[in-house]
């Protein structure tokens, strides 16, 4: 692995522009569940079950409005969608703390269904600014660029919640999502190249490009974060229940950490490897972690091999959803991404909490990774059965840019 790969990748025109906005723009976004949750325990006073109800309202509305976001910037072009979801965004996030809890429920699932498609907005615009050849580490660089936001943005939230209440924490959301909004708005990243944009005036039947290999890599990425997810409950259980409560953060900050130089590594290597094996071996390599015991440090160390995959097995899956779709439809399969990877954190909560409580993390770790290689095997027969549509472009190094 080079550093010089990267610099070419970084010298395209707006690549590091892209990159940096995503990563700020995220920074308010991801914040946006825990500032929801602790509002409803702190500042209504409810309990953990009427906050679940509310995080489940916005995740819903989220899982369902992603695709949807993309098919309408498919169709219509990026500054329309961004114009119309930051004022839904700005406009519930502003009132939020005044809302009852009646009222607050469907209003997070109104203001999850349109919520920004900063996430799937990026990786179009990737896929875009960036030759065939580079997507590999221009994903990968995305893909360290949300692990420093979900790093960054739900401690915001706490610390905001705690000390200055939803008021203020609220508003300031508020504020960061309009700013995220805005400045993509300015910036208006392309989301065809030059050579694509003629084949996307086209109308793509949903049929050409969701493939039953598309559905398995969707699969795929579902029980991705279904590991992901369960793995950071079960590392929290496993060291509450060892009495080492004040070691939490650093665990989880040290595992992120992990991720972060899993895509940095990965994204440099001379060739990728198929999502398939990265996420069998993610997987399978989590299943063994509880057996190390309750001490953090050690369970940090066993933590190790399945936590450098973590960002490499997504952002390959999201390099070949890329070559899979036509341009004309890549709005809307970013989008379906987007819900698969909600549908596999939020699936895996209640499940992964229920083993905890029943039989106690390691099990939960053992489930975790189970899960993660059964979808592998599932998917296996119709990743080598259905061919990969054509649907890359050729392109010259740096492409000229084509604004939506």
């Amino acid at each position: 692995m080079a550093i010089e790969p990267y610099r070419r990748l970084l010298a395209i025109p707006g690549v590091r522009t892209l990159l940096l906005v995503g990563m700020l723009a995220r920074i308010p976004a991801t914040a946006t569940a825990m500032a929801l949750t602790l509002h409803v325990v702190n500042g209504l006073k409810f309990g953990f079950a009427e906050a679940g109800v509310v995080a489940m309202a916005s995740t819903v509305g989220m899982a369902v409005g992603s695709p949807l976001s993309g098919r309408f910037v498919d169709r219509h072009g990026l500054r329309p969608v961004l114009a119309v979801t930051t004022v839904a965004q700005v406009a519930f996030w502003s009132t939020a703390w005044l809302l009852p809890f009646a009222v607050l429920v469907p209003a997070a699932g109104v203001a999850g269904l349109l919520a920004l498609p900063i996430f799937s907005v990026i990786r179009q615009c990737l896929a875009a600014m960036v030759p065939v050849e580079q997507r590999r580490m221009g994903f990968s660089l995305d893909s360290i660029m949300v692990e420093l936001s979900y790093m960054t943005g739900p401690a915001l939230a706490v610390a905001g919640i705690t000390t200055l209440g939803s008021t203020w924490t609220m508003s300031l959301i508020a504020a960061g999502l309009a700013c995220a909004g805005t400045g993509l708005l300015v910036l208006n990243p392309p989301i065809r190249s030059e050579a694509e944009l003629e084949a996307a005036q086209e109308k793509v039947s949903r049929r050409q490009w969701l493939t039953p290999s598309l559905v398995a890599l969707l699969g795929t990425v579902t029980a991705a974060t279904f590991v992901l997810t369960a793995t950071e409950l079960s590392l929290v259980a496993t060291i509450k229940h060892a009495g080492q409560t004040q070691w939490i953060g650093l665990a989880v900050a040290v595992w992120c950490v992990y991720s972060l130089i899993g895509g940095f590594v990965y994204g440099g290597l001379p060739r990728g490897f198929p999502t398939l094996l990265l996420t069998g071996l993610m997987g399978a390599l989590t299943i063994p972690v509880g057996l190390v015991g309750g001490d953090w440090r050690w369970l940090v160390v066993a933590l190790l091999p399945a936590g450098v995959l973590c960002a490499p097995a997504l952002s390959s899956s999201v390099d070949t959803l890329s070559r899979w779709t036509p341009a004309a439809a890549r709005g809307e399969a970013m989008g379906l991404h987007g819900t698969a990877l909600l549908i596999g954190g939020a699936a895996s909560a209640p499940i992964a909490g229920a083993v905890i409580d029943a039989h106690g993390p390691s099990w939960a770790f053992a489930l975790a990774g189970l899960v993660a290689v059964v979808m592998v095997l599932v998917a296996l027969p119709f990743w080598k059965r259905t061919p990969q549509p054509e649907t890359a472009a050729v392109r010259e190094p740096e492409p000229e840019r084509v604004h939506a």
